[in-house]
């Protein structure tokens, strides 16, 4: 376990460079790219969920047609709302920053 927190903490004191310094913006970069990261695994993680419990009725060794079709529609649809939901979401928080 103390391996990955040095691991951990490395890779943030690399991005320093020779001062020591921690460059907070640089940090802050990484913190927004492991939360996106993060968020994309909930996403496939419930789409793949959800779609499985929608159109898996029997699991066997392999997808059938109607399940291949389903399962891909079903991805499509997810990420479509997601979408709509997400770009929502972001004028919003763009027209609260502008009101403030």
């Amino acid at each position: 376990d103390s391996g990955m927190e040095s691991g951990f903490g490395s890779d943030f004191g690399s991005g320093g460079g020779g001062g020591g310094k921690l460059d907070p913006g640089l940090i802050m970069e990484q913190v927004k790219v492991q939360i996106a990261v993060a968020n994309a695994q909930e996403l496939l993680q419930r789409m793949t969920d959800k779609c499985f419990r929608k159109c898996i009725g029997k699991p066997g060794g392999a997808l059938d047609n109607s399940e291949q079709k389903c399962i891909a529609m079903c991805m499509d649809r997810y990420m479509d709302s997601w979408n709509t939901v997400s770009r929502a979401y972001n004028s919003r928080l763009q027209r609260e920053r502008a009101n403030m």
